[in-house]
């Protein structure tokens, strides 16, 4: 396959084009990768597609009917795509059969499929059909955009970003518990842009006490709810929680009991998944996540609940907005971790992204 080295500017606009549509599925393709294509002949774009839900037309697919509605042809022309076209049945036929069909003369993938039932056969197909091929181009784009799907196939478990509002010094809560709202409004609408494009909302039963949150994405439009997931390891969720409002929810639980008749009788789906102490098993938690199509996850609980998700690593990524107040020491921390005696102990992060949101800072940051 082709380095970077080999690829034209024009190359790199195409893709950055393709890349541009494929995130206009950020919100509603799950549990598909987010995937935008263009066809372009003679420096001139004849046909441009992005996937949108799952059961609907691929992004190739989507171009190349752009083209023939226009009444053009594919033929000869160079296909664009951010993700290695599918070359296996699914809700779909094939889409590099469909290049093939259309008469490309050459396909850019930014990136191979991580799905083990592509991986890698749908170049050797269009390779196979005397077709140009090449890959890698703006690659690190590409699985960033979608780094979910890519955990899910090559983890078996979805990418989970840990989100905490806090203040200045590090608190999210007041010592009686009260946190609302640390944060402005930008940055509240930029967690739910968070929520939206996550597959699931993961919280604990402290939260859902303290907070009685709805886990929704209410701040940005959507067409597709996250599920929510509240992990209540004997079972005490309220039935007239918040969060059980409109179905789409699984508690993760370790025991079952009397208190679940009424949680099911909400629209809850319990999963018993005990570990040795009679608490939820986390990591089998992420796999039961990734056998259900599960992509990424955001977490949104307490200091006690991210620590353990920290301890058990189960965190992938930081997501943390910081608002300019001082909480001062008695108030509540970001995670329940055990004390460092000695600095080597700590753990280091690399800060991917800071940015201002409105009044406060937000930070990105993964495991060093």
């Amino acid at each position: 396959m082709a380095n970077q080295a080999s690829f034209s500017a024009a190359d790199h606009a195409f893709m950055a084009r393709a890349l541009q549509l494929a995130r206009r599925g950020l919100y509603s393709t799950t549990p598909n990768p987010r995937v935008g294509c263009i066809v372009v002949r003679d420096g001139n774009v004849i046909g441009e597609g992005w996937h949108e839900k799952a059961g609907l037309p691929h992004a190739e697919a989507g171009a190349l009917a752009a083209i023939v509605g226009a009444g053009g042809t594919a033929k000869g022309a160079t296909a664009y795509v951010t993700l290695e076209p599918c070359s296996h049945f699914g809700r779909t036929p094939p889409c590099a059969d469909a290049l093939i069909a259309a008469g490309v003369a050459r396909v850019v993938a930014a990136m191979t499929d991580p799905n083990p039932l592509v991986a890698g056969q749908g170049l050797a197909k269009l390779t196979a059909a005397g077709i140009e091929v090449a890959s890698g181009l703006l690659a690190a784009e590409a699985t960033e955009l979608n780094i979910g799907f890519v955990s899910r196939m090559t983890r078996g478990r979805p990418w989970l970003r840990l989100k905490v509002a806090a203040s200045l010094d590090g608190k999210t809560a007041l010592n009686n518990g009260a946190s609302q709202w640390i944060t402005g409004p930008a940055a509240r609408r930029d967690a739910h842009a968070w929520r939206a494009r996550s597959c699931a909302v993961l919280t604990g039963i402290g939260t859902v006490r303290d907070d009685n949150p709805r886990l929704t994405a209410r701040e940005v439009p959507t067409t597709r709810q996250p599920l929510k997931v509240v992990i209540d390891s004997r079972l005490e969720t309220p039935p007239d929680a918040a969060v059980l409002e409109g179905g789409n929810v699984l508690i993760a639980a370790a025991e079952d009991n009397a208190r679940g008749a009424a949680l099911r009788a909400r629209g809850a789906e319990i999963v018993l998944l005990p570990n040795g102490q009679g608490k939820v098993e986390l990591a089998a938690l992420l796999q039961e996540l990734g056998r259900r199509g599960i992509n990424e996850v955001l977490a949104e609980a307490g200091a006690r609940l991210n620590g353990s998700l920290l301890r058990e690593g189960c965190v992938d990524e930081l997501l943390i907005y910081q608002a300019p107040i001082l909480l001062g020491d008695l108030a509540r921390g970001m995670f329940g971790l055990a004390e460092l005696t000695d600095l080597a102990g700590a753990r280091h992060l690399n800060i991917i992204e800071r940015r201002v949101v409105g009044a406060d800072f937000r930070i990105r940051a993964r495991f060093a």
